[in-house]
């Protein structure tokens, strides 16, 4: 099993990967297939696209930016080129509009009438489904794609998802030197080779890519979480979507920095993971860590060892190395997508991954860091994803900030350990696919339970 720190980690805007990152680059995906049609078949002018958002994306598709996603990717934009982009002065414009450009013949597509929130049954094969059409001057459908979005800015058509693991496409195992498919595996080859997961995870990308090409990506991972963390700590205001949250990090850090000798360890780390998700709750830049609802544990776990604790830039690499090594696993064997299985996925894989990467840079074994991930997996098992007006803030913003202590306390105890522990973490890690298979569609970013539904209207 192989999938790349550089693709595990995508730096993006907010507010969802799965919501707002994928559907961009289904849409995006979808305009080149309709450019190529098109090119051959101008006699059937004008054409009509259209696009049908189901299951999840349909029911917190409008909290979590799926509509402007779309007009962002049939407008041939990418999540990494509106990084530094003002989103919503380019939205407006590209929704006042009727007609989009494809290559230079006219498109008719109106997002009020031409994005469909079909609340109906979802698509079997996976709960974030959209289904695009392209129609001729008649109405009829003369080119169409079904696209998954799985989670983590990933997405698959419908000819492809049967091909998928959970949601990885299969490779062979000779693609890399240490294809471990589980953490078992992971262990016995870090001992067989006395090689540590960030050597061997190294190793395996370096089969794609040059060393130069490797470091600059995993610092530009890291450049990126450094700059959402720093934005959000400067940042303060209302966070736009109708709730009315007030950002709270910009005040918070000014309280710890007037008074450091009164600020904790849990201060901290809720003070620089509530920054980065409230950067990603304004559709701000972000990086997918795994995902973007879960986009704060990680940088703040990280930017407190660099800011707090001196980690060195080699560390920094290592880290991200190790905690995508896990978060690979996790993507492998169970899911990353809280529309599959809940928070539990989402703050709950990144906060396994900051652990693992915590344990590692702090000079931790193998063992000690599987010991780690598992710590921090383990008790976020069940956590559902219930986001309140489906919006990626209530409870989202400070369940980061709570998977990073998390994160921290699952490092720290597995490094005054020895390695040794009763659950594996394979084993926690089927608990979370098995949990989130049983867990009701309710608490899975439908927002038709839990918390979502526990508001009380004056």
């Amino acid at each position: 099993m192989f999938i790349s720190v550089l693709d595990l980690f995508k730096i993006g805007v907010g507010p969802s990967s799965s919501h707002t990152m994928g559907p961009m680059v289904a849409a995006k995906d979808f305009r080149n297939r309709c450019s190529k049609f098109i090119a051959s078949n101008s006699s059937d002018q004008p054409f009509h696209v259209r696009c049908t958002l189901k299951g999840s994306l349909a029911f917190t598709g409008k909290g979590h930016a799926t509509d402007r996603a779309v007009i962002l990717g049939l407008n041939d934009y990418t999540p990494p080129e509106l990084a530094k982009e003002d989103v919503n002065t380019l939205v407006d414009d590209l929704s006042s509009r009727t007609v989009i450009d494809f290559e230079g013949e006219d498109v008719i597509f109106s997002p009020v009438d031409d994005i469909v929130f079909d609340r109906g049954e979802p698509l079997p094969e996976h709960p974030n489904g959209m289904i695009f059409q392209l129609m001729n001057a008649v109405g009829k459908t003369v080119l169409q794609e079904t696209y998954f979005s799985i989670g983590g800015g990933f997405i698959t058509t419908l000819a492809e998802i049967s091909q998928l693991v959970a949601p990885i496409k299969l490779e062979v195992t000779s693609s890399c030197g240490y294809p471990f498919e589980n953490a078992n595996q992971m262990m016995k080859m870090s001992a067989d080779s006395n090689l540590s997961v960030a050597m061997m995870k190294r190793s395996n990308e370096l089969e794609r890519f040059g060393e130069a090409e490797l470091n600059a990506g995993l610092d530009a991972i890291w450049e990126a979480m450094h700059t959402c963390t720093q934005n959000g700590l400067s940042a303060d205001g209302i966070l736009p979507g109708g709730l009315k949250v007030q950002r709270r990090a910009k005040a918070l850090y000014r309280q710890l920095q007037e008074k450091p000798q009164q600020a904790s360890l849990n201060d901290w780390l809720c003070a620089y993971a509530m920054a980065v998700n409230e950067e990603n709750a304004a559709g701000h830049m972000v990086v997918t860590a795994p995902t973007n609802g879960a986009a704060g544990v990680i940088p703040a776990v990280l930017y407190h060892a660099v800011k707090h604790e001196g980690a060195t830039h080699e560390q920094v690499r290592d880290f991200l190395l190790v905690a995508a090594a896990v978060g690979g696993l996790i993507k492998h064997n169970s899911s990353i997508s809280g529309a599959e299985v809940g928070c539990q996925g989402e703050v709950g894989s990144a906060s396994a991954m900051a652990a693992a990467g915590l344990c590692a840079i702090k000079g931790g074994t193998t063992e000690q860091i599987e010991n780690a991930a598992e710590i921090a997996l383990e008790h976020h098992l069940g956590m559902t994803c219930d986001p309140v007006g489906s919006l990626v803030q209530v409870p989202c913003i400070e369940r980061n900030g709570f998977g990073a202590i998390k994160a921290y306390t699952a490092a720290s105890l597995a490094i005054r350990g020895d390695g040794k522990h009763f659950m594996s973490l394979d084993n926690c890690i089927a608990a979370m696919k098995q949990t989130g298979l049983e867990m009701s569609v309710k608490f899975k970013e439908t927002s038709l339970g839990g918390l979502a539904v526990s508001i009380t209207e004056c």
